[in-house]
């Protein structure tokens, strides 16, 4: 599935998108209706006709008129537009600011002839359609000059699109982490094996506890991990393997001599994976993607405990899962910073929320297990992460990888 396909999914769920496109706006901040009824424009989005209807032909829209110089003028305030694409093929669609290039509106997978409506709040300036096909350089529509909004009107917020240009340097700057935490993991999962071959099973699961933890917060590279992240760490359900074989065996009494084993075939896991991690190129556009994905998974796997095979440690993974959101999201700051106004407030839900998680474990470095939490503290606990996921939800979009306009 492609990530444009799993994002839709993602606002589908959420219900935060309207049905016919991603719109930024909608993603950002609610958007205020002004007392005033909105000019209504029809516009074509095409090859030859991009933006028709809005400056090109002033005359097939309401709202918009002609001023001597050539260039459409339209009052501010309140604009709906209905966009169709007289094209045989998808199209996607901005609304572009033209001095500043940030979009107001974009519609994605628009088919051909098929119509999209959205309304949205302009303030004073020039703006133009793009209409972006596939395997076509993008083609601008004519410029219209947009009057001062009445006094009282909520803006809509433009963004300036990412570009995956802006998002190599975060990939490589995560992928760098991952190969950097891979010899610890390795390390971590070592002991365990060790432990075991000494027949000290109180410490292999200390050391356990460590090495999941580790594996745990690596969640966005898990697209680059293949059938290798399977082996390491398939839900339970499906079969125990790697990391849940050896934490069945520890939590469910099987003798050390066969921990020792499983330990040691997990050891052989790690460092195939390592090897296999050392050649490979992260998705630049996935990277925001999963850092929300990774809480979502949190939220309906492992607070309900289909992670669990016998060690009642869910809340640890939890926390690392918090942990490799953060770490997903750190490389990202540089390019959201001027583009999503709630950052500083994702960072927070982010600590909030494994703070919280962090209380469930006791001195002696016990975690409390999802039965044990009462009512309050599950709800806490629900809410913290369903939060964190709410703020993440438009860094995906935002940072979702689009064509320069």
């Amino acid at each position: 599935m492609s990530t444009r396909a799993r994002l839709t999914a993602l606002f589908a769920a959420l219900g935060a998108l309207v049905v016919i496109a991603a719109v930024l706006t909608i993603v950002l901040r609610p958007m205020a209706v002004s007392a005033a009824a909105p000019s209504a424009f029809e516009v074509t989005a095409g090859l030859d006709d991009c933006g028709r209807g809005l400056g090109g032909d002033a005359a097939t829209s309401t709202g918009g008129a002609t001023g001597e110089s050539g260039t459409a003028h339209v009052a501010g305030g309140d604009q709906t537009f209905t966009v169709t694409n007289t094209t045989v093929g998808g199209m996607e669609v901005y609304l572009q600011s033209v001095d500043s290039k940030r979009v107001y509106l974009d519609l994605e997978s628009l088919g051909a002839g098929a119509h999209a409506a959205a309304r949205i709040t302009l303030g004073a300036g020039r703006y133009r359609f793009v209409c972006l096909a596939a395997d076509t350089d993008p083609v601008r529509g004519p410029t219209v000059a947009v009057g001062t909004a009445p006094p009282g009107s909520r803006l809509t917020p433009g963004v300036v699109p990412v570009t995956r240009t802006d998002l190599i340097p975060v990939a490589k700057a995560y992928t760098d982490w991952v190969s950097s935490r891979l010899p610890a993991l390795l390390a971590h999962v070592a002991a365990v094996a060790a432990d075991a071959e000494e027949g000290d099973l109180p410490a292999a699961k200390r050391d356990w506890l460590t090495a999941h933890f580790t594996y745990e917060t690596l969640g966005a590279a898990y697209d680059a991990f293949g059938e290798l992240g399977d082996q390491l760490d398939g839900l339970p359900h499906r079969g125990l393997t790697g990391f849940h074989l050896v934490e069945s065996q520890l939590w469910q009494g099987a003798p050390a001599p066969a921990v020792a084993v499983s330990a040691r075939d997990l050891g052989s896991l790690v460092d195939r994976l390592q090897t296999q991690f050392a050649d490979a190129q992260l998705d630049p556009g996935d990277i925001a993607l999963r850092a929300h994905e990774i809480v979502e998974d949190a939220i309906q796997d492992t607070l309900t405990g289909a992670t669990d095979a016998g060690s009642g440690t869910s809340l640890a993974t939890v926390d690392a899962q918090l942990t490799g959101a953060g770490e997903a999201l750190a490389p990202l700051a540089t390019v959201l910073t001027g583009r999503y106004d709630r950052l500083a407030d994702t960072q927070q839900a982010l600590a909030d929320a494994r703070a919280l998680v962090e209380s469930y474990r006791s001195a002696d470095g016990r975690w409390t297990p999802l039965d044990a939490l009462d009512r309050p503290s599950r709800e806490r606990v629900d809410a913290a992460l369903s939060q964190a996921a709410e703020l993440l939800a438009p860094v995906a979009a935002i940072c979702d990888p689009r064509r320069d306009s």
